[in-house]
């Protein structure tokens, strides 16, 4: 039986199966500030109840989410938003990732968030499917968002959204006519 649990510094040297997947958008697991283990750390530091692990039966690792509360209670902005969502290669298509989505949106709607969003590559189409399915849509496209490397250029990302119960008018989920920039996102 699969359990579901909070994620612990111990999980940070089980779970290559999962980051070295190339689908999957990893943060490097080296002490570099930005994205290693200390950016693991913070999440977990800040944001422990966001943090969830899948295990299997005999211990290994099958997938995790990881988040965060933000945003204004006063502009109706505060909610919850996925930094990472991964399962690993042989534990796909087991409705993991869908029950880690439903675990981060009621751990959002029990701290008052309007909604919950998450980017996601234009080109992800299997990831992109997914979140329609869960009930998430395209709130705005944001240019360029994905650094790129060997020389490629940099791509574009879905800021996706679903609204939460608070939301009663659904007004976070209104998609913007126009693509915005990184640096205009607040």
């Amino acid at each position: 039986m699969t359990t579901l649990r909070p994620f612990t510094c111990d999980d940070l040297f089980k779970f290559n199966n999962i980051n070295l997947d190339p689908l999957t958008e990893t943060f490097s697991l080296t002490f570099d500030l930005q994205y290693g283990i200390p950016f693991y750390l913070q999440y977990l530091a800040h944001w422990p109840e966001y943090f969830i692990v899948a295990e299997a039966p005999g211990g290994e690792l099958m997938g995790y989410i990881m988040g965060k509360a933000e945003g204004s209670v006063a502009r109706e902005e505060w909610h919850g938003h996925v930094t990472a969502l991964s399962v690993a290669p042989e534990f796909r298509r087991l409705g993991l990732a869908a029950k880690l989505m439903e675990m981060l949106e009621e751990i959002s709607e029990r701290k008052g968030g309007f909604f919950v969003d998450l980017f996601v590559r234009v080109s992800n189409q299997v990831a992109v499917n997914m979140y329609k399915r869960l009930g998430y849509s395209v709130y705005r496209t944001v240019i360029e968002y994905y650094s790129a490397s060997n020389g490629e250029p940099d791509e574009d990302a879905y800021d996706m959204r679903k609204a939460l119960s608070r939301d009663t008018e659904k007004k976070s989920i209104i998609p913007l006519p126009h693509p915005v920039r990184p640096e205009d996102i607040e």
